[in-house]
Protein backbone atom coordinates (compact mmCIF):
# COMPACT_ATOMS: atom_id res chain seq x y z
CA UNK A 1 0.00 0.00 0.00
CA UNK A 2 1.35 3.44 -0.91
CA UNK A 3 -0.06 6.83 -0.03
CA UNK A 4 -0.26 9.87 -2.26
CA UNK A 5 -1.14 13.38 -1.11
CA UNK A 6 -2.75 15.61 -3.73
CA UNK A 7 -3.51 19.31 -3.34
CA UNK A 8 -6.48 20.65 -5.27
CA UNK A 9 -5.27 23.42 -7.63
CA UNK A 10 -6.81 26.82 -8.22
CA UNK A 11 -10.04 26.92 -10.21
CA UNK A 12 -10.63 23.18 -9.95
CA UNK A 13 -13.40 21.21 -11.66
CA UNK A 14 -16.58 21.09 -9.60
CA UNK A 15 -16.32 17.42 -8.54
CA UNK A 16 -13.72 15.36 -6.74
CA UNK A 17 -12.94 12.69 -9.36
CA UNK A 18 -12.33 15.28 -12.07
CA UNK A 19 -10.28 17.51 -9.76
CA UNK A 20 -8.07 14.63 -8.64
CA UNK A 21 -7.56 13.45 -12.22
CA UNK A 22 -6.31 16.95 -13.03
CA UNK A 23 -4.11 17.27 -9.94
CA UNK A 24 -2.39 13.88 -9.57
CA UNK A 25 1.20 13.77 -10.85
CA UNK A 26 1.58 12.24 -14.30
CA UNK A 27 3.98 9.57 -13.05
CA UNK A 28 1.29 8.31 -10.65
CA UNK A 29 -0.51 6.92 -13.72
CA UNK A 30 -3.96 7.23 -12.15
CA UNK A 31 -6.71 7.61 -14.71
CA UNK A 32 -10.03 9.17 -13.83
CA UNK A 33 -11.74 5.77 -13.97
CA UNK A 34 -9.13 4.30 -11.61
CA UNK A 35 -9.57 7.25 -9.26
CA UNK A 36 -13.34 6.78 -9.34
CA UNK A 37 -12.88 3.15 -8.24
CA UNK A 38 -10.51 4.15 -5.45
CA UNK A 39 -13.00 6.76 -4.22
CA UNK A 40 -15.83 4.20 -4.22
CA UNK A 41 -13.63 1.76 -2.31
CA UNK A 42 -12.98 4.31 0.45
CA UNK A 43 -9.32 4.81 -0.44
CA UNK A 44 -9.56 8.61 -0.65
CA UNK A 45 -9.81 10.92 2.35
CA UNK A 46 -10.03 14.69 2.55
CA UNK A 47 -10.53 17.43 5.16
CA UNK A 48 -13.70 15.75 6.44
CA UNK A 49 -12.44 12.18 6.40
CA UNK A 50 -13.07 9.37 3.91
CA UNK A 51 -14.93 10.43 0.75
CA UNK A 52 -16.83 7.83 -1.25
CA UNK A 53 -18.66 10.12 -3.67
CA UNK A 54 -16.77 11.08 -6.81
CA UNK A 55 -19.19 13.96 -7.34
CA UNK A 56 -18.33 15.54 -3.97
CA UNK A 57 -17.54 19.26 -4.07
CA UNK A 58 -13.94 20.36 -3.68
CA UNK A 59 -12.13 23.63 -3.05
CA UNK A 60 -8.72 24.91 -4.08
CA UNK A 61 -5.97 24.23 -1.55
CA UNK A 62 -7.61 21.16 0.01
CA UNK A 63 -5.38 18.12 0.55
CA UNK A 64 -6.62 14.64 -0.32
CA UNK A 65 -4.87 11.42 0.66
CA UNK A 66 -5.10 8.51 -1.77
CA UNK A 67 -4.26 5.01 -0.52
CA UNK A 68 -3.08 3.05 -3.55
CA UNK A 69 -3.18 -0.74 -3.05
CA UNK A 70 -0.24 -2.89 -4.04
CA UNK A 71 -0.76 -4.38 -7.49
CA UNK A 72 -2.06 -7.93 -7.24
CA UNK A 73 -1.37 -10.78 -9.64
CA UNK A 74 -4.31 -11.69 -11.84
CA UNK A 75 -5.82 -15.16 -11.73
CA UNK A 76 -5.07 -15.76 -15.41
CA UNK A 77 -2.14 -18.15 -15.45
CA UNK A 78 1.09 -17.58 -17.37
CA UNK A 79 1.57 -20.01 -20.24
CA UNK A 80 4.76 -20.57 -22.18
CA UNK A 81 3.47 -19.90 -25.69
CA UNK A 82 5.84 -18.80 -28.48
CA UNK A 83 5.37 -15.18 -29.54
CA UNK A 84 6.45 -13.32 -32.69
CA UNK A 85 7.79 -10.08 -31.21
CA UNK A 86 8.23 -7.11 -33.52
CA UNK A 87 9.45 -4.76 -30.77
CA UNK A 88 9.84 -4.72 -27.00
CA UNK A 89 11.09 -2.23 -24.42
CA UNK A 90 10.44 -1.45 -20.77
CA UNK A 91 7.03 0.08 -21.47
CA UNK A 92 5.44 -1.83 -24.34
CA UNK A 93 5.60 -4.83 -26.62
CA UNK A 94 4.45 -5.18 -30.24
CA UNK A 95 3.24 -8.66 -31.19
CA UNK A 96 2.62 -10.19 -34.62
CA UNK A 97 -0.34 -12.36 -33.63
CA UNK A 98 -1.10 -15.55 -35.55
CA UNK A 99 -4.62 -16.34 -36.70
CA UNK A 100 -6.40 -18.58 -34.22
CA UNK A 101 -5.07 -16.92 -31.05
CA UNK A 102 -7.56 -15.11 -28.80
CA UNK A 103 -6.20 -11.86 -27.35
CA UNK A 104 -7.87 -11.89 -23.92
CA UNK A 105 -9.26 -14.76 -21.81
CA UNK A 106 -13.03 -15.16 -21.97
CA UNK A 107 -15.50 -17.82 -20.78
CA UNK A 108 -15.10 -19.76 -24.02
CA UNK A 109 -11.33 -19.25 -24.19
CA UNK A 110 -9.90 -19.33 -20.65
CA UNK A 111 -6.36 -20.19 -21.69
CA UNK A 112 -4.00 -20.27 -24.64
CA UNK A 113 -4.56 -16.55 -25.17
CA UNK A 114 -2.14 -13.74 -25.90
CA UNK A 115 -2.53 -12.49 -22.33
CA UNK A 116 -1.54 -15.92 -20.96
CA UNK A 117 1.53 -15.86 -23.20
CA UNK A 118 2.47 -12.30 -22.20
CA UNK A 119 2.21 -13.06 -18.49
CA UNK A 120 4.80 -15.78 -18.99
CA UNK A 121 7.01 -13.77 -21.33
CA UNK A 122 7.01 -10.48 -19.43
CA UNK A 123 6.94 -11.85 -15.89
CA UNK A 124 8.00 -9.31 -13.29
CA UNK A 125 8.52 -6.56 -15.89
CA UNK A 126 4.75 -5.92 -15.86
CA UNK A 127 3.64 -3.10 -13.56
CA UNK A 128 0.30 -2.79 -11.82
CA UNK A 129 -1.99 -1.64 -14.61
CA UNK A 130 -5.32 -0.71 -13.05
CA UNK A 131 -4.26 -2.28 -9.75
CA UNK A 132 -3.45 -5.68 -11.25
CA UNK A 133 -0.17 -7.03 -12.52
CA UNK A 134 -1.19 -7.65 -16.12
CA UNK A 135 -0.50 -6.54 -19.69
CA UNK A 136 -2.46 -3.49 -20.82
CA UNK A 137 -4.62 -4.34 -23.80
CA UNK A 138 -5.42 -1.05 -25.57
CA UNK A 139 -6.79 -2.55 -28.80
CA UNK A 140 -7.64 -6.02 -30.03
CA UNK A 141 -7.84 -7.99 -33.23
CA UNK A 142 -10.24 -10.89 -33.70
CA UNK A 143 -9.20 -14.46 -32.97
CA UNK A 144 -9.02 -15.40 -36.66
CA UNK A 145 -7.44 -12.14 -37.79
CA UNK A 146 -3.66 -12.13 -37.92
CA UNK A 147 -1.19 -9.32 -37.50
CA UNK A 148 0.18 -6.52 -35.37
CA UNK A 149 -0.99 -5.15 -32.05
CA UNK A 150 0.72 -3.21 -29.30
CA UNK A 151 0.36 -4.05 -25.59
CA UNK A 152 1.38 -1.84 -22.66
CA UNK A 153 3.70 -3.19 -19.98
CA UNK A 154 3.46 -0.15 -17.69
CA UNK A 155 0.76 2.17 -16.44
CA UNK A 156 2.28 5.20 -18.13
CA UNK A 157 2.40 3.40 -21.46
CA UNK A 158 -1.15 2.13 -21.02
CA UNK A 159 -2.56 5.63 -20.52
CA UNK A 160 -0.50 7.10 -23.36
CA UNK A 161 -1.41 4.41 -25.86
CA UNK A 162 -5.08 4.41 -24.87
CA UNK A 163 -5.19 8.17 -25.46
CA UNK A 164 -3.78 7.76 -28.97
CA UNK A 165 -6.26 5.05 -29.90
CA UNK A 166 -9.12 7.08 -28.45
CA UNK A 167 -8.01 10.12 -30.45
CA UNK A 168 -7.65 7.95 -33.59
CA UNK A 169 -4.03 9.07 -34.12
CA UNK A 170 -2.60 5.53 -34.21
CA UNK A 171 -2.17 4.27 -37.77
CA UNK A 172 -3.68 0.88 -38.63
CA UNK A 173 -3.76 -0.64 -42.09
CA UNK A 174 -5.11 -4.08 -42.93
CA UNK A 175 -4.85 -6.29 -45.98
CA UNK A 176 -7.90 -8.34 -46.91
CA UNK A 177 -9.14 -10.62 -49.66
CA UNK A 178 -12.76 -9.81 -50.41
CA UNK A 179 -15.62 -10.73 -52.70
CA UNK A 180 -16.48 -8.15 -55.36
CA UNK A 181 -14.49 -5.11 -56.48
CA UNK A 182 -14.45 -1.40 -55.69
CA UNK A 183 -15.79 0.50 -58.67
CA UNK A 184 -16.64 4.18 -58.32
CA UNK A 185 -19.07 3.90 -61.24
CA UNK A 186 -21.04 1.08 -59.62
CA UNK A 187 -24.56 2.48 -58.98
CA UNK A 188 -25.20 -0.14 -56.32
CA UNK A 189 -22.20 1.02 -54.31
CA UNK A 190 -23.02 4.69 -54.77
CA UNK A 191 -26.60 4.03 -53.70
CA UNK A 192 -25.67 2.21 -50.49
CA UNK A 193 -26.19 4.34 -47.35
CA UNK A 194 -22.97 5.45 -45.71
CA UNK A 195 -20.87 4.93 -48.88
CA UNK A 196 -18.84 7.70 -50.49
CA UNK A 197 -15.69 7.97 -52.58
CA UNK A 198 -12.51 9.97 -51.98
CA UNK A 199 -9.59 10.85 -54.24
CA UNK A 200 -7.56 7.87 -55.37
CA UNK A 201 -10.61 5.59 -55.78
CA UNK A 202 -10.83 5.21 -52.01
CA UNK A 203 -14.12 3.83 -50.75
CA UNK A 204 -15.22 5.47 -47.48
CA UNK A 205 -17.78 3.74 -45.27
CA UNK A 206 -19.30 5.82 -42.48
CA UNK A 207 -21.94 4.55 -40.07
CA UNK A 208 -22.67 3.69 -36.49
CA UNK A 209 -22.02 0.19 -35.18
CA UNK A 210 -23.65 -1.69 -32.32
CA UNK A 211 -24.87 -5.19 -31.53
CA UNK A 212 -27.26 -6.79 -33.96
CA UNK A 213 -30.88 -6.54 -32.82
CA UNK A 214 -31.44 -10.32 -32.77
CA UNK A 215 -27.97 -11.91 -32.88
CA UNK A 216 -25.96 -10.61 -29.95
CA UNK A 217 -22.75 -12.21 -31.22
CA UNK A 218 -22.75 -9.96 -34.29
CA UNK A 219 -22.29 -6.26 -34.90
CA UNK A 220 -24.55 -4.38 -37.29
CA UNK A 221 -24.59 -1.11 -39.24
CA UNK A 222 -27.01 1.56 -38.00
CA UNK A 223 -27.32 5.28 -38.59
CA UNK A 224 -29.44 6.26 -35.59
CA UNK A 225 -27.68 4.44 -32.73
CA UNK A 226 -24.36 2.88 -31.81
CA UNK A 227 -20.78 4.15 -32.01
CA UNK A 228 -19.41 6.25 -34.85
CA UNK A 229 -17.23 4.21 -37.22
CA UNK A 230 -15.24 5.07 -40.36
CA UNK A 231 -13.39 2.64 -42.64
CA UNK A 232 -11.52 3.46 -45.85
CA UNK A 233 -10.80 0.79 -48.44
CA UNK A 234 -8.59 0.89 -51.55
CA UNK A 235 -8.46 -1.93 -54.07
CA UNK A 236 -4.91 -3.10 -54.81
CA UNK A 237 -5.63 -5.95 -57.24
CA UNK A 238 -8.70 -7.56 -58.77
CA UNK A 239 -9.20 -11.17 -59.85
CA UNK A 240 -11.50 -12.97 -62.28
CA UNK A 241 -13.02 -12.14 -65.67
CA UNK A 242 -15.16 -10.21 -65.04
CA UNK A 243 -13.44 -9.28 -61.75
CA UNK A 244 -15.26 -10.73 -58.73
CA UNK A 245 -12.63 -10.72 -55.97
CA UNK A 246 -9.92 -8.35 -54.83
CA UNK A 247 -6.95 -7.68 -52.61
CA UNK A 248 -7.87 -4.57 -50.64
CA UNK A 249 -6.16 -2.28 -48.16
CA UNK A 250 -8.41 -1.11 -45.32
CA UNK A 251 -7.56 1.79 -43.04
CA UNK A 252 -9.29 2.34 -39.73
CA UNK A 253 -10.17 5.83 -38.60
CA UNK A 254 -12.01 4.34 -35.64
CA UNK A 255 -11.59 0.90 -34.09
CA UNK A 256 -14.90 -0.81 -33.32
CA UNK A 257 -15.58 -4.50 -32.82
CA UNK A 258 -15.53 -6.35 -36.17
CA UNK A 259 -15.48 -2.94 -37.90
CA UNK A 260 -13.79 -3.90 -41.19
CA UNK A 261 -15.76 -7.12 -41.51
CA UNK A 262 -19.11 -5.42 -40.87
CA UNK A 263 -18.42 -2.40 -43.06
CA UNK A 264 -17.16 -4.44 -46.01
CA UNK A 265 -20.20 -6.71 -45.81
CA UNK A 266 -22.45 -3.63 -45.68
CA UNK A 267 -20.86 -2.51 -48.95
CA UNK A 268 -21.53 -5.94 -50.48
CA UNK A 269 -17.80 -6.70 -50.36
CA UNK A 270 -17.69 -9.36 -47.64
CA UNK A 271 -14.32 -10.85 -46.76
CA UNK A 272 -13.40 -14.24 -48.18
CA UNK A 273 -13.67 -16.91 -45.49
CA UNK A 274 -15.64 -14.77 -43.04
CA UNK A 275 -18.11 -17.21 -41.44
CA UNK A 276 -20.20 -14.47 -39.83
CA UNK A 277 -20.37 -11.59 -42.30
CA UNK A 278 -18.75 -12.83 -45.52
CA UNK A 279 -21.85 -14.36 -47.06
CA UNK A 280 -23.96 -11.21 -47.04
CA UNK A 281 -24.51 -9.96 -50.60
CA UNK A 282 -21.58 -12.06 -51.74
CA UNK A 283 -20.48 -11.40 -55.30
CA UNK A 284 -20.49 -14.34 -57.69
CA UNK A 285 -17.27 -16.35 -57.69
CA UNK A 286 -17.98 -18.17 -60.95
CA UNK A 287 -15.50 -15.98 -62.80
CA UNK A 288 -12.74 -17.18 -60.47
CA UNK A 289 -12.70 -20.58 -62.15
CA UNK A 290 -10.48 -23.06 -60.33
CA UNK A 291 -9.74 -20.47 -57.64
CA UNK A 292 -13.41 -20.44 -56.60
CA UNK A 293 -13.00 -23.68 -54.63
CA UNK A 294 -9.94 -22.35 -52.80
CA UNK A 295 -11.76 -19.12 -51.94
CA UNK A 296 -14.85 -21.00 -50.72
CA UNK A 297 -12.72 -23.34 -48.58
CA UNK A 298 -10.58 -20.63 -46.96
CA UNK A 299 -10.96 -21.40 -43.22
CA UNK A 300 -10.98 -17.90 -41.70
CA UNK A 301 -11.69 -14.30 -42.59
CA UNK A 302 -8.89 -13.29 -44.94
CA UNK A 303 -7.84 -10.28 -42.89
CA UNK A 304 -4.36 -9.29 -41.72
CA UNK A 305 -3.25 -6.31 -39.60
CA UNK A 306 -0.29 -5.40 -41.80
CA UNK A 307 0.79 -1.98 -40.50
CA UNK A 308 0.80 -0.31 -37.08
CA UNK A 309 2.16 3.12 -36.28
CA UNK A 310 2.04 5.26 -33.13
CA UNK A 311 4.13 7.59 -30.99
CA UNK A 312 5.96 5.92 -28.14
CA UNK A 313 3.89 6.97 -25.10
CA UNK A 314 6.99 7.61 -22.96
CA UNK A 315 9.79 8.73 -25.31
CA UNK A 316 7.54 10.36 -27.93
CA UNK A 317 9.49 8.66 -30.74
CA UNK A 318 7.42 7.73 -33.80
CA UNK A 319 7.27 3.96 -34.21
CA UNK A 320 6.15 2.09 -37.31
CA UNK A 321 5.83 -1.65 -37.93
CA UNK A 322 4.90 -3.80 -40.92
CA UNK A 323 3.97 -7.46 -41.03
CA UNK A 324 4.15 -9.53 -44.24
CA UNK A 325 0.99 -11.24 -45.41
CA UNK A 326 0.75 -14.66 -43.68
CA UNK A 327 1.32 -17.92 -45.53
CA UNK A 328 -2.34 -18.97 -45.75
CA UNK A 329 -3.46 -15.67 -47.28
CA UNK A 330 -0.39 -15.62 -49.54
CA UNK A 331 -1.28 -19.09 -50.79
CA UNK A 332 -4.81 -18.01 -51.69
CA UNK A 333 -3.47 -14.82 -53.25
CA UNK A 334 -1.11 -16.86 -55.45
CA UNK A 335 -4.04 -19.00 -56.64
CA UNK A 336 -6.12 -15.92 -57.42
CA UNK A 337 -3.23 -14.30 -59.30
CA UNK A 338 -2.85 -17.45 -61.41
CA UNK A 339 -6.36 -17.16 -62.88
Amino acid sequence: MSNLVVTIPANPPDRLDKALALAVPEDASLSRSRLARLIAEGAVSGPGGVVRDGKARVAAGQDYHIAIPQAQPVETRPESIPLAIAHEDDDLIVIDKPAGMVVHPAPGSPNGTLVNALLAHCGDTLSGIGGERRPGIVHRIDKDTSGLLVVAKSDRAHHGLAAQFEAHTAQRRYLALAHGVIDGADPRLRGTPGISFEDGAVLKITSRLTRHATDRQRQAVYFDKGRHAVTRARMLESFGKPPSAMLVECRLETGRTHQIRVHMAHAGLGLIGDPVYGGARRASVRSLGAAAAAASAFPRQALHAAHLGFDHPVTGRALSFDSPIPDDMQGLLDILRAI
